[in-house]
């Protein structure tokens, strides 16, 4: 599977919108700051057709060392970012399927 990074991301748009790429980093980067310190004051953030972020919280556990497998070691509960998403982009990614079988296969 591909990677794709946000400098591909910025070269991608710059060259579709014809915005310098130096705008385009900053608004990517203004969007995702924005993102993350919402999502870091409780918020939810919702992008329609893109999908859902939301901070939830995992329960406290015990956990078992592999290497020494008769120590509990307790892992605290802790806040998560959870992501759902939208209809458009669950009907996008579905088709994908026999993409990611081929690429897997070789």
């Amino acid at each position: 599977m591909a990677t794709v990074t946000k400098r591909e991301l910025v070269v991608k748009i710059s060259n579709e919108t014809g915005l310098t790429q130096q705008q385009v980093f900053d608004v990517i980067q203004k969007t995702l700051d924005s993102i993350t310190d919402s999502l870091s004051n409780g918020d939810t953030v919702v992008m329609r057709n893109f999908g859902a972020f939301q901070v939830k919280e995992t329960k406290a556990k015990i956990g078992r060392n592999p290497k020494d497998p008769g120590k509990d070691v307790p892992i605290p509960a802790r806040a998560v970012v959870k992501f759902k998403p939208g209809k458009e982009m669950k009907e996008k990614v579905s088709t994908t399927l026999a993409l990611i079988r081929e690429r897997e296969a070789k």
